[in-house]
């Protein structure tokens, strides 16, 4: 190690113990880049492609104010993914080859997205469940040690917790009307509840990144304490919503202060992250179709960015010449 490396990897450590921020111009070690990139790249990943199942339900919106509701919804996803391909470039990654990795299958993003979305209380559910889950993993991300990804996670959150409010404000409206709309809420509840328990990560036992994630202040808490955490907050939602949470296990442990509740399908966890779950394969080739759609919109910006610079050294030249 040399010097210049030795001072870095000090550096590095001290802020780390300091609880202070790694910004892109810092020293940092080839594995926490690494990681960071993994990370934020999934995490990007998941914005975009997470837009496809409540999208789906654009046209078919039962109400003007519902559309607009949800047109807004998807657009703050697709921002989102935006900033943190953003952050992902501070660190050296290149948007196209990320982009490339997602749609060749090389990157993963959030398993809960390959999932359909087959009523309109399915939008009210992943509002409420998806985005609350999202919450609970993201609001930690606020304070995470890498300094652009923490900053984005600030606006990113508000909004998320937004969407939080309107799926829970969705659902409330379709309880009070008719008993076929109360049913179609459960029927949703039921199908997403344990996908939602899984988007916190495998068992901690079980995870591969917990631990160095942790160390370098990353991860703030882990997988289960995340998990422990959406259960205690949903229990009391779901109460005041009108339904069920399906899971007969499910009931308030006095002893632990906490609510103890029933075993993820951890194999299923598994075959979805693997390809295997519903919506894979369909939600893959409609982000390699868009990709491919948009083409000409990138070549287009491209030449007019390289016209522009040109004309700029155009211009440089001139003023050279005249001084």
């Amino acid at each position: 190690m040399s010097g210049a490396t030795e001072q870095g990897a000090e550096s590095f450590e001290r802020a780390i113990e300091r609880d202070q921020r790694i910004e892109p111009r810092d020293w940092m070690p080839d594995a926490y880049r690494g990681t960071m990139v993994r990370q934020i790249a999934q995490h990007a990943h998941s914005e975009i492609i997470g837009m496809q199942p409540e999208g789906a339900w654009i046209t078919r919106a039962p109400s003007l104010r519902r559309k607009a509701i949800l047109l807004a919804k998807v657009q703050d996803e697709a921002g989102h993914g935006l900033y943190l391909y953003s952050a992902a470039e501070t660190l050296g990654a290149d948007r196209a080859d990320l982009t490339d990795k997602l749609i060749s299958g090389r990157q993963k993003y959030s398993s809960i997205f390959n999932y359909p979305t087959l009523t309109f209380a399915d939008v009210g559910v992943i509002g409420w469940l998806v985005d609350g889950a999202a919450i609970c993993n993201q609001v930690p991300l606020c304070r995470t040690s890498y300094g652009p990804y923490a900053r984005a996670m600030i606006r990113i959150c508000k909004e998320e917790s937004f969407h939080q409010r309107q799926g829970y404000e969705l659902l409330m409206t379709m309880m009070r009307g008719t008993p076929e709309q109360r049913e179609m809420v459960q029927d949703a509840v039921d199908r997403w509840w344990w996908p939602s328990l899984m988007m916190f990560g495998p068992p901690d036992a079980e995870s591969a990144n917990t631990a160095q994630s942790m160390a370098w202040k990353i991860k703030r808490h882990t997988n289960d304490e995340l998990r422990q955490r959406f259960v205690d907050m949903t229990v009391p939602q779901a109460e005041a919503l009108g339904v069920r949470l399906p899971d007969p296990e499910l009931r308030w442990n006095p002893e632990r202060g906490h609510h103890d509740f029933g075993e993820v399908d951890w194999a299923e966890f598994r075959r979805v992250v693997g390809g295997g779950g519903p919506c894979n394969a369909e939600r893959i080739a409609v982000r390699r179709a868009a990709h491919e759609e948009g083409a000409w919109v990138r070549e287009a910006a491209a030449a007019y960015a390289a016209k522009q610079a040109a004309r700029r050294d155009a211009e440089q030249g001139r003023e050279g010449e005249a001084a």
